[in-house]
């Protein structure tokens, strides 16, 4: 008798145990298919919302790489087209500018004058012509590649100077410092640096530039409408740089 209480007390506790396993199968495979519908629902809403900025950035990228590739840069200088004769005006015995930045450039240096410091302008337009004799004749008289000369003049036709909206500038106290960086530590620089784009005045080649070397006496005009579009290009460069960076 005892033995068959074992025997159906052994077969309850199985049998339970059995049930209970049963139970929790039925709950996993609830609880699976539970996750599996909102799986199906929302799935197809994170594909489209990754797939939408995997596009995005896609694109961008393209669109920097090929502004990165479509540019027309030679030695790290852009092409520029030659101001016309018409358009060009003297400001001094020996310098020519466009008639667009004349106005504000004398009233830079008027200004600079009242602060008690004097402007002195050493470089205005240059035809393509001249830029070539400065080039080529400099180049070989230093023994320098052309890349080499590049960091420190354009190659003819990637001159800004061309454009008649580039002025290169001195201060009339340290004119040994004239296009030398050094002229950056003069009274004159500083007051440029913190003054020029009152009168749409902005530097050229600064620090970070990776082609060119740093002329902080290299000024270009940007306050009009055909100097904008002279130097979209540039611009337009510096930005897709920046954004590769990062």
């Amino acid at each position: 008798m005892k033995n068959k209480n074992l025997i159906n007390e052994y077969i309850d506790i199985q049998v339970a145990e059995r049930r209970n396993l049963k139970k929790n199968k039925f709950k996993f495979k609830k609880y699976s298919l539970v996750l599996a519908f909102f799986a199906i629902l929302f799935l197809p809403f994170v594909g489209f919302a990754f797939m939408s900025n995997l596009k995005i950035n896609i694109s961008r990228v393209n669109n920097v790489k090929r502004s990165v590739n479509n540019d027309l840069s030679i030695l790290g200088h852009l092409p520029y087209k030659e101001v016309s004769n018409e358009k060009l005006v003297f400001i001094e015995p020996n310098i020519e500018v466009h008639i667009d930045m004349r106005e504000s450039l004398l009233k830079m240096r008027e200004d600079a004058n009242r602060d008690g410091i004097y402007l002195v302008f050493l470089s205005g337009y240059r035809s393509i012509n001249l830029q070539n004799d400065i080039f080529y004749s400099l180049k070989s008289s230093r023994n320098q590649i052309a890349a080499e000369r590049a960091r420190v003049s354009a190659p003819p036709g990637y001159s800004e100077h061309s454009t008649g909206f580039a002025i290169d500038i001195g201060d009339a106290n340290n004119r040994e410092k004239d296009f030398d960086v050094e002229f950056e530590n003069t009274d004159a620089f500083r007051w440029l640096k913190k003054n020029a784009a009152k009168y749409h005045f902005k530097l050229s080649f600064n620090q970070n530039n990776k082609n060119v070397d740093y002329e902080p006496w290299h000024w270009r005009y940007e306050g009009s409408i055909e100097a904008l579009k002279v130097f979209e290009a540039s611009n337009r460069n510096l930005k897709n740089s920046s954004l590769l960076k990062n």
